[in-house]
């Protein structure tokens, strides 16, 4: 049950404090307290979970993303503030009057960077052999006219990951299923930080689905992929079964926010 008492976050657990048989120490440790300001990602993932609107306000004031997953544990849903800028239309108006040129160029950098961090991912993790993909990178054209980012990826994939099998599929085997909770936590935190730019997260750079409010989140979360990629790499180095999605392996996951990147 998620409350708010003087501007802080109150968890309890109301099923702990109705029962008479647990010792009251107990009873008051299954009440926790955070403060909203210092919240940044909320991911609510149990079907019994209540929360207050009272809440759901405190916690987009304070530009907080807001997950919900299925019965699967899967991130489904993104809540973020309608107001994020002060600066907001004036950033609107820059992102709509953005020219062709200037929207590939953005797409050649991304891109370029996105190969040049899976090139490190692999080197480091895998201790392939990464000059292509380095080449690759230098040769990404303007709007990656050549389709190299698919080119690395397809060299990337098969080089990481040697599990029989494998391919990055998102219905695939695992661990697909870590790759794809790592990335819509990614996505989250990329959305809640182009909210609070002023950047209007639909409007893509190069990503454009008419279904999909976050285009340019996934624009951007692309050369910060392969962060979620090496710590995927490490839960399976460390010999976890992925097959599921367990505590253990979600509590790993939820590091993404915090990781360091340069």
């Amino acid at each position: 049950y998620l409350s708010l008492r003087n501007a802080q976050l109150v968890i309890k657990l109301p099923e702990v404090v109705k029962n008479d048989t647990l010792p009251d120490g107990f009873k008051q440790q299954s009440e926790v307290t955070k403060p909203i300001e210092d919240l940044g990602v909320v991911v609510l993932d149990n079907k019994q979970i209540t929360i207050t609107s009272g809440v759901l306000e405190a916690l987009l004031e304070n530009n907080c993303a807001i997950i919900t997953c299925d019965s699967k544990s899967m991130p489904v849903g993104l809540m973020l503030p309608l107001y994020g800028n002060t600066t907001q239309n004036e950033r609107f108006r820059q992102q709509l009057d953005a020219s062709l040129p200037l929207i590939k160029q953005l797409w050649q950098q991304t891109v370029r960077m996105k190969i040049e961090n899976q090139a490190a991912v692999l080197k480091k993790c895998a201790g392939e052999e990464v000059k292509c993909m380095t080449i690759w990178a230098a040769d990404v054209k303007s709007g990656d006219s050549d389709n190299l980012e698919a080119r690395a990826a397809a060299y990337y994939w098969k080089n990481l990951f040697k599990i029989k099998g494998f391919t990055r599929d998102r219905e695939g085997i695992p661990p697909n299923n870590l790759l794809n909770y790592g990335y819509a936590i990614l996505r989250a935190v990329v959305a809640r930080g182009l909210v609070a730019s002023g950047l209007l997260p639909t409007l893509g750079i190069h990503h454009h689905n008419r279904y999909n409010a976050y285009c340019l989140a996934d624009d951007i979360m692309e050369p910060y992929r392969p962060y979620v990629d090496e710590l995927v790499y490490k839960i399976l180095q460390e010999g976890m079964n992925c097959n599921e999605l367990t505590k253990g392996l979600k509590a790993q996951l939820l590091t993404i926010p915090t990781l360091e990147v340069i």
